[in-house]
């Protein structure tokens, strides 16, 4: 099978996975099972790009590697996900906006929503897949700051949730805003990791060498990841609910603390650790 046909598959199958999705949210009233499908989705089939075989049937390390790289990130965002939603997560701010916007029509706009998440998808399994498939030989250093910067974004990610929740668990910070460890630093840590695992793709594809121009397109990976979570479905849906549900505070929190690049907070807001949970 090469790479093309591979492809042209793992895309009515990741179409179906979305619209198998679309209707699980429906009939359990729990949209978090849309993000778990699509992490299991999109780190599954981004595998299996990766390990679509050279010509001749030749399978390299790099390959392998990647492979493990796209079911390790898959495992761990879908789970942390699936487990959330299982235990009562209900809808994500974020749908239940979409809900509010569409009215009457949201079920028929939330169909073809996902099936442009379903795209989406199928432009990071790309991106996987031309990492896997850069020639040079290896492993090599660019591979291994590759799988690095995986593993930080996971570890940063990890942390980032376990202090939500931590946050969240306290019942003295009902109705309050995050801005504890990470998320003193950045009001979305957790979609900046997101996006940085994204980035080892492109880390172990580009070669500046000119030996492997198409590895340049991995970068389609993180920019997309970068404009979906920054300015269309995840940051702008997400920081809309909170202020309508916390108001002032969170309008606080947002003077002093970047949206998405972490940083030092600014002068000029409240004293810390008032935080808002998102």
């Amino acid at each position: 099978m090469t790479l093309a046909i591979a492809l042209a598959t793992f895309a009515v199958c990741l179409s179906a996975a979305m619209a198998g999705a679309w209707l699980v949210a429906l009939r359990t009233g729990r949209s978090g099972w849309i993000d778990a499908i699509w992490s299991f989705a999109t780190g599954g089939f981004g595998a299996a790009a990766a390990l679509v075989p050279f010509a001749g049937g030749e399978m390299r390390t790099r390959q392998v590697l990647v492979a493990l790289l796209a079911i390790v990130w898959s495992l761990r965002l879908g789970l942390h996900i699936a487990i959330r939603t299982a235990r009562g997560g209900g809808d994500d701010p974020r749908y239940r906006q979409l809900r509010e916007e569409w009215g009457s029509a949201f079920k028929s706009r939330l169909f073809w929503f996902l099936q442009i998440q379903a795209l989406a998808a199928l432009v990071l399994a790309l991106s996987i897949a031309i990492a896997a498939r850069n020639p040079a030989p290896g492993p090599r250093l660019p591979d291994w700051l590759g799988v690095a910067v995986l593993i930080a974004a996971i570890v940063g990610e990890t942390i980032a949730d376990r202090q939500l929740s931590a946050f969240r668990s306290d019942p003295g910070n009902k109705g309050k805003v995050c801005s504890v460890g990470l998320w003193g630093m950045s009001r979305h840590p957790n979609y900046f990791f997101e996006w940085l695992g994204w980035l080892a793709y492109a880390v172990i594809a580009v070669d500046f060498t000119g030996a492997y121009p198409w590895g340049w397109l991995a970068l389609a990976g993180p920019l997309l990841m970068y404009w979906l979570l920054v300015h269309v479905s995840g940051i702008p849906p997400l920081e809309a609910h909170m202020l309508r549900s916390r108001g002032e505070a969170f309008r606080d929190y947002q003077r002093r603390v970047n949206a998405f690049w972490p940083g030092p907070q600014r002068r000029g807001g409240a004293a810390g650790g008032n935080g808002v949970s998102p």
